[in-house]
């Protein structure tokens, strides 16, 4: 057996499929943890099949840089892995990328993948070993500290993807971005502006690894080239504009001054169930109604509708851009000059694609190839949410096509065993998006 950071991986699986290899949630390591216990063994053979734990539940405490008790600090170090989806690999005299591999049940190929230009590894070089499983997880709640772990490790796997930060949240925590491809043609994708809409955070990161994946595998993403996809486009992607509401709402932040605050204006709008019914930043402000494009309309139409104060949903602050999370937004678009953009919501099923009478040259007709591909209905923005969003201010500034995408039906936050069909649905949109302009 090898150890990595406490972790022991088999040297020799025998070949064995990994297909059944399973996020379990957090049940069997939070015990060993709140025990003190240093995880180990965590592959375990159990009815032929090797299961994968994931301790989804403590992850914002590393996000946020806490140390616990000693042997939980040392639980989270040695499950870094499995967050990221790779280890590092310190080469030994004799090395290769094939014995390597075999060490950690990994794969020569995507060993060659994550470090270019490395073919006879020399003593002492650390190698990225990607670890036999997607990076992005689409059936556990995610979380800020979550969504890190997968930018991370994205960037890893695969090292054409550039990776970055546009700003920081109320709670300072990181808007990771990410660039796939090298084309002249800038699209920008955004999810999560809404904290119980976070569901559309695993859709963009998912996207984003397939897209790797076929690029990277000379594949096809939804019927189209990855490679002709990446030398046209640019695909710049903000994955959650709002972690910290995010955190509030799936239960990672549950405690603590910015929970306290929340709770408290919670209490003052009984109408919206606390934590699910939140939407906005975690100092109530709704970061998709700070956008300069008619903003003292929604201001007057919330304000009309008694959300005169921070709330879990419909205040639009004291100001245009006056949260951060929206300004960074705002910023880096402005910086990017994307010649198309989508947003990312939940729920309905639906394409919004105009802003008052602004009508981009040709944005019908792209909405109308979105409806296509998904499925999904074309219609106007609602005159009551038709104001201050992200997808307004883009149209009426840059007369370019901008849409929101309402991902799925139900009552939010959506289930994730709503994922598959939610992604299935928006796979085309999200490909023909870097087309189409």
């Amino acid at each position: 057996m090898t150890s990595v950071s406490g972790i022991y991986f088999p040297e020799d699986r025998g070949g064995k499929s990994y297909e059944n290899i399973k996020i379990r949630q957090h049940r069997a390591v939070s015990a060993a943890s709140a025990a003190g216990a240093e995880p180990r063994g965590l592959w375990a053979a159990g009815n032929g099949r090797n299961i994968r734990h994931r301790d989804d539940a403590g992850r914002h405490a590393v996000s946020a840089g806490k140390r616990t008790s000693d042997g939980r600090d040392r639980t989270h170090r040695a499950l870094l892995p499995w967050y990221t989806g790779y280890i590092l690999h310190t080469a030994r005299s004799g090395d290769t990328l094939e014995s390597i591999a075999a060490m950690h049940s990994a794969s020569p190929a995507a060993i060659a993948l994550a470090n270019p230009g490395v073919q006879t590894p020399q003593p002492g070089t650390q190698l990225v070993v990607p670890l036999p499983f997607d990076v992005v997880p689409t059936d556990i709640r995610y979380s800020a500290a979550l969504v890190g772990y997968c930018v991370r490790g994205l960037a890893a796997r695969y090292p054409f993807i550039a990776t970055g930060e546009i700003g920081r949240s109320v709670m300072g925590r990181p808007l990771w971005s990410l660039k796939l491809g090298r084309g002249d043609n800038r699209v920008l994708y955004n999810a999560s502006h809404h904290a119980n809409e976070w569901l559309t955070t695993p859709v963009l990161l998912k996207f984003a690894e397939q897209l790797a994946a076929a690029y990277a595998n000379a594949g096809e993403i939804f019927g189209r080239s990855a490679a002709e996809i990446l030398s046209y486009a640019s695909i710049y992607i903000i994955p959650a504009v709002n972690p910290d509401g995010i955190d509030l709402v799936t239960g990672e932040l549950a405690q603590g001054e910015y929970f306290n605050y929340a709770r408290s204006i919670a209490l003052r709008y009984p109408q919206f169930p606390f934590p699910s019914g939140w939407k906005a930043n975690i100092r109530g402000v709704d970061l998709n109604l700070q956008y300069p494009a008619g903003w003292e309309n929604a201001k007057a139409i919330k304000f009309a509708q008694g959300v005169t104060s921070p709330a879990p949903a419909d205040y639009v602050g004291s100001a245009p851009l006056t949260a951060p999370e929206s300004r960074a937004m705002y910023d880096y678009t402005l910086a990017l000059d994307p010649s198309l953009t989508l947003s990312y919501h939940s729920q309905g099923r639906v394409i919004y694609w105009r802003f008052l009478d602004y009508e981009p040259a040709n944005s019908r007709a792209i909405a109308e190839l979105f409806a296509s591909v998904s499925g999904y209905a074309v219609e106007e923005t609602p005159y009551a949410s038709g104001f201050a969003g992200y997808k307004d201010w883009f149209i009426q500034g840059y007369d370019r096509p901008g849409y929101t995408i309402e991902v799925g039906e139900g009552v939010n936050p959506l289930p994730l065993g709503d994922f598959p069909a939610i992604y299935r649905d928006n796979v085309g949109i999200l490909t023909y998006g870097a087309l189409v302009t």
